[in-house]
């Protein structure tokens, strides 16, 4: 299988699939120049420029999809669709429900999220927890190039909306331009098992819902989504030394949730650590502690989740944001019976 880098990865799946259905269009702020393979592949009529308006290119979205399209929006940061959540939260996510299951929104709306590089909170926020929060849409969050690009795949033929997140530490383009030019000073760590890796041609498609097991122990299970996931990898490396065998799960998704290997993994543990780069209150991790209690199942839990506003200081911001020595405090913490 050849290797690709994450954000190759996802290009391709979407290559693929405007490949085989005509249906499929992108759109989005730039996307001429970003997706200009994709661009010089298949035309202005099936990868089009937007104007730096989200609100009104997502509600064409919600509407392309309604009249027949799949469409893949980009909306370039995350954070930047609060201005569109009309479109999302009013009519996307309810028009299959409010039409009695007669019409759909077979959209994906794709966007960059996550911090680390020192963007301050109006750039870094990865908001999964509240899009998940919305009934009737899916959020997919990918940890490496073979999941973006199966995921990609689920997204696209899903007959209902899909926010596809992808992290900007995870992605060469975002890299490129968050490191280069005048921004040469800032400094990032980027986990390179989730920043390049094998892809199978063509791409399988990768269930949204459906968690991946990391890695396999005893004592511990670590929950995380996109780059939380290598930072829960390596924390693992560190606990190990300590006789510590943690169990590292990809949920891939926020919503929905894999209740079955999620519960299956408290069970064994006994002892549950979160890892959610969303903000702490209100969200993932607060889900995630409902669906254990509700299953009956009495862990030990804890979370490391970002505590509030990203502040612009990259020595405060690494304190607010889940990292692998704030991982593995918690985890030794939550070993010895501490809170």
């Amino acid at each position: 299988m050849p290797k690709m880098t994450f954000a190759q990865a996802i290009d391709y799946a979407l290559g693929e699939a405007m490949a085989r259905d005509e249906r499929v269009v992108t759109f989005g702020e730039d996307v001429t120049m970003l997706r200009r393979n994709l661009f010089v592949r298949f035309g202005p009529r099936r990868v089009r420029q937007a104007p730096i308006s989200e609100a009104a290119f997502l509600a064409a979205g919600v509407g392309a999809a309604m009249a027949g399209l799949r469409p893949v929006v980009e909306i370039m940061l995350v954070d930047f669709i609060a201005v569109a959540f009309d479109a999302l939260l009013n009519e996307a996510s309810k028009v299959r429900a409010f039409s009695g299951g007669g019409w759909n929104v077979p959209l994906v709306v794709r966007a960059a999220c996550g911090g680390g590089y020192g963007d301050g909170g109006q750039h870094e926020q990865c908001l999964w927890g509240l899009l998940s929060a919305m009934p009737g849409i899916s959020v997919a969050v990918p940890s490496n190039p073979a999941d973006a690009a199966g995921l990609m795949l689920s997204a696209i033929d899903s007959d209902d909306p899909v926010v596809y997140l992808e992290h900007k530490l995870l992605s060469d383009y975002w890299l490129d331009y968050l490191g280069g030019g005048s921004r040469g000073t800032v400094s990032f760590d980027v986990p390179r098992e989730g920043a390049e890796g094998e892809v199978a041609c063509p791409p399988s498609p990768v269930p949204i819902g459906k968690a991946r097991l990391v890695a396999e122990g005893g004592d511990l299970s670590l929950f995380s989504l996109g780059v939380g996931v290598h930072r829960c990898v390596e924390a693992a490396r560190s606990l190990a030394e300590r006789g510590i065998a943690s169990e590292v799960i990809d949920l891939r998704s926020a919503c929905p949730l894999d209740t079955e290997l999620v519960t299956a993994s408290a069970r064994k543990t006994g002892r549950v650590l979160v890892v959610d780069e969303d903000y702490i209150a209100y969200g993932l991790s607060g889900e995630l502690a409902a669906v254990l209690a509700e299953a009956g199942i009495k862990a030990d839990f804890a979370r490391v989740c970002s505590e509030g506003a990203i502040p612009f200081s990259r020595k405060l911001e690494d304190e607010v944001l889940p990292n692998v020595r704030r991982i593995t405090e918690a985890a030794l913490r939550l070993c010895e019976g501490r809170p």
